[in-house]
């Protein structure tokens, strides 16, 4: 008897320290992983800044070439001047460096000084170089964009606490509720003219606005930057009208663009019915894929926003959304995730019968950084779940291997196993800077620290 007892304590001990052995070795792993994370991101965003700082004309550089020599046109688009903002204001709150805030400052000073329309209100959306001064390029005005600029500005008012940018971002924010807020059915329209007007009798694109679709629909990607931006926005002014608005985006967004199959509608009517194309042509539908198939970087990204808008206007044990964004990511899992090497394709499409197929399959920078962001996230949300935290891993290290230039340094805009031409592509341009993937570092980061309010609140 007294053997077996001795016997019953060597396997409790031996099997005690297995698990403890275990343990430290999870551990150790998840440091060196938060480690490498934390290496990567520095190095990025020693890559970016100062190099791409404008002192010459303000604001930022848009166009670099490969090895990040500046080439191209450099015009000044609202949405990347005003991302390099909120860029360089987390920055300095996150390593905690006032040089970050002063180049958030001059990049705060351009999009007022310049990119503010003083006239008519609302931010232009592109501005060119010609003989050394800036012109207006894009006629339009679009709910995209000032949706970044306040995204910008209420970041660089939270770190600086300078009341211009707040002025600014409330006047932005106003500015959209009487331009492009739909008071009959919700949301928001993007595009506009100059002086804030719908186009509902603009019948085709004329080339004179930016974002231009057809004349009285609506979309989801001005929906959830809008959601992005209010969220942000009422971090530091928690205004009663923009409670409500920011309500009205997630409702409109978790129940009604994102479908009960869990992917994003890419444009609608005013009403909200879906725009499709399913019963066109095999070419009509070619012709447009990019108005209607699902989008998988959309898809993850907009599972995050949600539960972000939804920590931050305080809604209690809130499942409607925490499982419209689960059922968003595991749906682009299930069908968008290559099981080969890690990463998400870029887009699929349902057929009328109720078939589907993956119709693009690049792997575009900011879907990867955004998918990045979210597994972890759902990892933290649904402990249970171990496949999250083993895919979050697999994501990255398709991230490392494809997507990031370990000789120049940078993302390239698509990954290497789609389109090895991307090595010899543009680093950066009016569509390419680097808020997907430095927030979506920092997200990771601070979550592996634990140390990410949203999932620290959660539980």
């Amino acid at each position: 008897m007294k053997a077996l007892f001795y016997l019953f304590l060597l396997t409790f001990s031996l099997s005690l320290f297995t698990s403890c052995s275990s343990s430290k070795k999870e551990e150790t792993n998840e440091e060196k992983l938060t480690v490498e994370i934390e290496n990567s991101l520095n190095a990025l965003v020693k890559v970016w800044y100062p190099r791409s700082v404008d002192t010459i004309n303000g604001g930022f550089w848009s166009d670099f070439d490969y090895e990040w020599e500046k080439k191209g046109k450099q015009n000044k688009m609202l949405v990347s001047q005003a991302r390099h903002v909120w860029t360089t204001a987390i920055l300095a709150d996150y390593y905690q460096d006032e040089t970050y805030q002063t180049i958030a400052e001059h990049g705060f000073r351009f999009l007022k000084n310049h990119m503010w329309d003083e006239r008519h209100g609302g931010f232009f959306t592109l501005l060119g170089l010609e003989n050394d001064s800036l012109k207006v390029l894009s006629k339009g005005k679009s709910a995209y964009g000032n949706s970044f600029a306040i995204y910008g500005l209420a970041a660089y008012y939270k770190v600086s606490k300078n009341n211009e940018a707040l002025d600014l971002a409330k006047k932005t924010f106003y500015w959209l509720e009487e331009h492009a807020h739909d008071s009959v059915y919700g949301g928001y329209f993007d595009v506009m003219d100059d002086k804030g007007s719908w186009l509902l009798e603009q019948e085709k694109n004329t080339g004179e606005f930016d974002n231009f679709i057809r004349k009285n629909w609506k979309d989801q990607n001005s929906s959830i930057h809008l959601l992005e931006s209010f969220t942000a926005l009422y971090e530091v002014w928690p205004d009663p009208l923009l409670r409500r608005r920011l309500e009205e985006l997630l409702v409109l967004i978790r129940d009604t663009i994102t479908t009960d199959k869990g992917y994003l509608s890419l444009h609608l009517e005013r009403d909200w019915k879906p725009v499709s194309f399913r019963d066109s042509s095999e070419i009509y539908r070619k012709e447009h894929f990019y108005l209607d198939h699902v989008s998988f970087g959309h898809d993850v990204e907009t599972a995050f926003l949600l539960l972000e808008a939804s920590h931050r206007l305080g809604i209690k044990n809130d499942t409607l959304t925490e499982r419209k964004a689960k059922l968003m990511v595991d749906h682009a899992l299930e069908w968008g995730w290559d099981e080969e090497k890690g990463g998400f394709f870029d887009g699929g499409y349902y057929w009328k019968d109720g078939s589907r197929t993956i119709i693009n399959k690049a792997k575009i920078w900011w879907a990867e950084a955004e998918a990045l962001n979210s597994l972890i996230l759902m990892a933290k949300f649904h402990p249970n779940e171990e496949r999250y935290l083993h895919l979050f891993k697999k994501q990255w290290k398709y991230i490392d291997t494809y997507l990031i230039d370990h000789t120049n340094g940078g993302w390239y805009g698509e990954g290497l196993d789609t389109d090895p031409e991307a090595s010899k592509k543009a680093k950066a341009q009016i569509w390419k800077v680097n808020y997907h993937n430095i927030r979506s570092l920092i997200n990771v980061i601070q979550m592996l620290k634990s140390e990410f309010v949203l999932t620290q609140e959660h539980h």
